[in-house]
């Protein structure tokens, strides 16, 4: 049987699918950059697409476009769409196993293996120096990645305490773990929990195998305010990840911003850019 990524075809068309990779991929050039991986959930929402599911010929027309870059040019064109992975696994769906070694054999790999497989590819896609001439080639414009106007506003914002409505949402989200996406099953989080970097976590979900923590930013908070939220979560992370490794625990740690109002869409590609997960329209019941 056929996969998608045989089927699909590269990104010169009109179909629909075409179209949309040829908007996505500056995109995924862009995470390149960064050294981040995309979700399917938040490439989609930033494609405007209300089903992640339909990227499969989104990606597959993306990665034939590298397979036939790659012929033309007489040397590898890593499979760039090898970013985009599924929040649950961390990896790309079965289809990209395809575009590598593994071939179709990918999804009865160990998940071991195929995380070493995945691992190895996004070095490469990291690494690779003429991502800028691939889209020149393809004759797609490269994204805008200056958010110098909004960073600036975020610096210069006066913190005023914190306000009824931020508790609210702070102690809604501790006692709720599965508006967060965690099971039902969670123990209640624990609010104003503190890190060694003097800091402290609005939310920790802090468990033996994993460690969320959430940045609640309520309805009162303007654009500035969940900017700096944005960038609380890659503080955060950052901390999370350090002190399980002095801990020498074998966790998973993961940082969200949750807002009780909506993303502004033109944050959404920083969001992206810096691997912020948002959660946003979470109202207090």
């Amino acid at each position: 049987m056929s996969t998608t990524a045989e089927i699909a075809t590269p990104i010169g068309g009109n179909k629909l699918y075409q179209e949309r990779a040829r908007t996505a991929l500056p995109l995924l050039v862009r995470q390149a950059a960064a050294a981040k991986p995309i979700f399917y959930s938040a490439l989609a929402e930033e494609l405007g697409m209300p089903n992640p599911r339909n990227l499969n010929y989104v990606l597959g027309s993306i990665g034939q476009a590298m397979v036939g870059l790659s012929k033309k040019w007489k040397t590898k064109v890593p499979p760039i769409q090898c970013l985009v992975v599924n929040k649950a696994t961390g990896l790309p769906g079965e289809g990209i196993g395809w575009f590598l070694i593994a071939k179709e054999d990918f999804g009865k790999l160990p998940l071991r293996r195929r995380r070493e497989i995945v691992q190895a590819e996004l070095q490469h896609i990291y690494a690779y120096p003429h991502w800028d001439e691939v889209l020149q080639e393809l004759e797609i414009n490269a994204v805008d990645t200056d958010f110098s106007s909004e960073v600036d506003k975020a610096a210069r914002a006066i913190d005023g305490g914190e306000s009824a409505s931020h508790k609210r949402l702070k102690e809604y989200v501790a006692n709720n773990p599965h508006v967060i996406g965690l099971p039902k099953s969670t123990p209640m989080g624990t609010t104003e929990y503190g890190l060694p970097s003097g800091d402290s976590l609005d939310v920790s979900f802090k468990q033996k195998k994993s460690w969320v923590a959430a940045e609640v930013k309520s309805k009162v908070s303007d654009q500035a305010d969940i900017v700096r939220g944005i960038f609380q979560c890659v503080k955060y992370q950052a901390v999370l990840d350090a002190v399980l490794l002095s801990e020498s625990k074998p966790q998973n740690a993961n940082t969200v911003l949750v807002l009780e109002s909506e993303l502004p869409e033109h944050l959404r590609p920083l969001c992206n850019l810096l691997g912020v997960e948002v959660i946003d329209g979470v109202i207090p019941q």
